[in-house]
């Protein structure tokens, strides 16, 4: 679990340097901590390559999410020529390094996303990202819709703690509403203008834009991958059980597993954003 064992932590150094197939130069590596979101990083010294990635990994030990986005991007098959060849190849060997930490990345939507392994669950176990009040704050400069956001995400956690599925699932809807709509009325003009992109790539005016046309537009900006724009299906789809009457017709059932599969997506969408606002 985090912070990584500093033994972890020089495994994966050697790893990300060269797993036995891809050898990454030192200039590979900065542009890999880049890649990753970090802010400012530094540039390859010359050194040991091992060594100088060791290091800068011990710096921010304590920065989960730095940590976390760093071995998301090793396993990212956009980092790759060869996209998902040489992304699940690193993926599986970062995997063996990180079972004692009883972490592990799984693809979700075709991204990757760090998991917990738990002995009471057979498939990885997906959480609240994490710090993520604090990502909030940082993506919406709008402090009283960062106030309202964070406030819904301390209500959705009194939900899925005391069992509230439904209500959780809702409030990470919700709450992933709420952050696109911030973010496109203080970052993009069209949608001050009442202006967003439908499913259909085309433009459409609406002064209540739903769930699902700002995840697509989000996407036609640039902001959000095509996996994590289609992999927030299910959020989406979940957060309409908000309504009684489609609740009884289908009669979801939503349970923990429920909840866990709406976080992972959430997580790739906000790793995405905070890379477009170099956060």
């Amino acid at each position: 679990m985090f912070p990584l064992d500093p033994k972890t932590v020089r495994r994966l150094a050697e790893i990300i340097v060269d797993d036995g197939g891809y050898d990454r130069r030192g200039w590979q590596l900065t542009s890999l901590l880049a890649h990753s979101g970090w802010t400012d990083p530094p540039e390859f010294d010359g050194w040991s390559r091992v060594a100088w990635l060791e290091e800068q990994m011990l710096a921010r030990q304590n920065d989960r999410v730095a940590i976390e986005r760093l071995m998301c991007r090793v396993c990212d098959p956009l980092e790759y020529d060869t996209g998902m060849a040489d992304a699940d190849a690193f993926r599986q060997v970062i995997n063996e390094k990180l079972t004692p930490e009883q972490l592990v990345i799984s693809y979700v939507g075709g991204r990757p996303v760090v998991g917990e392994l738990r002995p009471d669950v057979a498939n990885p176990w997906f959480t609240e990202p994490p710090e993520l009040e604090r990502r909030i704050r940082a993506l919406v400069t709008n402090a009283e819709a960062a106030d309202l956001l964070t406030r819904r995400l301390r209500e959705t956690r009194i939900c899925e703690r005391g069992g509230a599925y439904t209500m959780a699932i809702i409030g990470i809807g919700s709450l992933v509403e709420g952050v696109l709509w911030a973010l496109l009325v203080e970052h993009d003009e069209n949608a001050r203008l009442h202006r967003f992109v439908d499913r259909n790539g085309k433009e459409s005016r609406s002064d209540r834009p739903s769930l699902d046309t700002l995840i697509h537009t989000a996407h036609a900006r640039g902001w959000i991958q095509l996996d994590a724009r289609n992999f927030m299906t299910s959020v989406k789809d979940f957060r309409n059980f908000v309504h009684p009457r489609a609740e009884l017709a289908e009669q979801p059932d939503f349970d923990a597993d429920s909840v866990q599969l709406c976080w992972s997506p959430v997580q790739t969408m906000l790793n995405d954003l905070e890379t477009q606002f170099g956060l």
